[in-house]
């Protein structure tokens, strides 16, 4: 993967990168959006709680695709209401580390059901095993 921000574009905003290439042969993996409910079903009230949750579970799809964190390249973050802008960059700066993948943040008006305030979305790409480098 090569991630580049182009001097031509302002410099990223928060801990994301303007564009990243995958070259072939790769593996994809396309998750579905993941919300902040845990495996034993319990929503936090907190939006940021929900933000770590979904991203718990991000993290819990790449490993079960003998992936991790390092491999996404596409972040597409719902949130339903204010919440609060440090403490979200926070979260995704503690799980994200120094890797700095796409990432597109929406607005909208409401999710699958009230208690869900934050939906993620991810892609991932990996060199397919066997392949030249």
């Amino acid at each position: 993967m090569r991630i580049r921000n182009p001097a031509a574009v302002h410099a990223p905003v928060a801990a994301y990168s303007h564009q990243i290439e995958v070259a072939a042969p790769a593996r994809w993996l396309v998750l579905s959006g993941q919300i902040g409910r845990r495996a034993d079903d319990s929503v936090p009230d907190d939006p940021v709680e929900q933000i770590q949750v979904a991203l718990d579970n991000i993290a819990a799809n790449l490993h079960e695709a003998g992936m991790d964190i390092g491999d996404v390249v596409k972040l597409t973050v719902y949130l339903v209401g204010d919440i609060d802008a440090a403490r979200r960059r926070a979260a995704f700066d503690a799980w994200l580390g120094a890797h700095r993948p796409c990432m597109t943040l929406l607005y909208v008006a409401g999710l699958a059901a009230p208690v869900y305030r934050v939906e993620i979305d991810a892609m991932a790409a990996a060199p397919t095993p066997g392949a030249p480098d």
